[in-house]
């Protein structure tokens, strides 16, 4: 019964998503080890530091994420306010700041005899990257497998995209500035505009007038699936460019994969249990706690990868460590589903 709730709520792709970046991981380093013209050709076409074809292949996958909010929920804020202040202050207020003193432990403590210095200022970046990007499509497909309210998740996605707008930039630059980095304001305000303000103005403007034009049930049922594919070539392609260039790193230190995996993957519970908890205590409903853990938990990775990408350079650590974080997303969150799912009884006190 597990199992065939599991696959009605996730798709083939999603379910198998650790798998399918392995796949691209190896097809990638083989191509950078075997085959490095390639990466050296795709290095030519940049333009402020931003790759090209990346950037295109980011809006192929992130477009069709910003179809599925619609704005308009943004009204019903007062509806639901608590479970939105525990959605809001977790990922903003909290989890940038957990994950950057957990990659921090990590990396210049734990691992500091295993990682370069300068290694570990890379991954140190990624993580930043990683944690000051919650999830924004992904949750739907948590929220549903916890049989989440769905009205609330809407309004916490939508709300949680403007907020990036205006929290990722000044929350990044921080974090990289305490880290060492010289900030480059300006590629960081280009990405989030590329990636972020692109895509999302794309989304509510495609939803607007399609919608008036042929009615929202086209929309939702006709309009937004037609970009699966796109979305999932997207993502696989992306990811096969960046292992390429990664392919000398990965292949001189393979180890640093785990390493890397270690410390988001205990920020990840961190941070699900302290939404997932405080929601508890507020004595809200599971179908609201649920959700607003899984919202923090989950990253939008797929922000993370092209700053990463546009800051430091495909070849960089700091993108290493953001597809790292590809790597684990899924089975790592198929395991909070389980949690929350066999936890609800903690709150059904609360429900009655």
């Amino acid at each position: 019964m597990a199992k065939k709730k599991l696959q009605s709520g996730i798709s083939f792709f999603e379910k198998y998503l650790t798998i399918w970046v392995a796949i691209c991981m190896i097809i990638g380093v083989l191509i950078g080890v075997f085959l490095p013209s390639i990466p050296e050709f795709l290095n030519n076409f940049e333009y402020y530091n931003v790759s090209v074809p990346v950037a295109i292949l980011i809006w192929l996958m992130i477009y069709p994420m910003m179809l599925k909010v619609d704005f308009k929920s943004v009204k019903k804020v007062s509806e639901n306010p608590r479970g939105l202040i525990v959605t809001w202050v977790t990922n903003w207020l909290i989890k940038p700041f957990t994950m950057y003193g957990i990659a921090y432990f990590f990396f210049f403590v734990v691992f500091k005899n295993i990682i370069s210095a300068n290694l570990a200022k890379d991954y140190l970046a990624g993580a930043v990257l990683l944690g000051a990007a919650p999830c924004t499509a992904m949750v739907f497909v948590w929220s549903h497998l916890t049989k989440g309210d769905p009205a609330y998740t809407l309004v916490q996605v939508a709300t949680n995209d403007l907020i990036i707008l205006i929290a990722f930039v000044p929350i990044v630059g921080f974090l990289l500035g305490v880290s060492g980095f010289a900030i480059p304001w300006g590629t960081l305000f280009l990405s989030v505009v590329l990636f972020v303000v692109v895509p999302l103005a794309a989304g509510i403007i495609s939803r607007n007038v399609i919608t008036k034009n042929k009615g929202l049930e086209y929309f939702e049922k006709a309009y937004i699936p037609k970009f699966n594919n796109v979305t999932t070539i997207g993502l696989l392609l992306t990811l096969i460019i960046l292992f390429s260039f990664q392919g000398q790193t990965i292949i001189g230190n393979p180890l640093n994969i785990i390493l890397i995996a270690v410390p988001l993957t205990i920020q990840t519970f961190l941070i699900f249990f302290i939404a997932y908890f405080w929601s508890k205590a507020w004595k809200l409903p599971h179908d609201i706690a649920a959700p607003a853990g899984m919202i923090g938990a989950s990253n939008f990775f797929e922000l993370a990868v092209a700053v990463a990408i546009s800051l430091f350079g495909l070849d960089s650590g700091a993108a290493l460590a953001t597809v790292v974080g590809v790597l684990t997303e899924v089975p790592i969150m198929l395991t909070l589903v389980k949690i929350a799912n066999n936890t609800k009884g903690w709150f059904v006190e609360i429900n009655e």
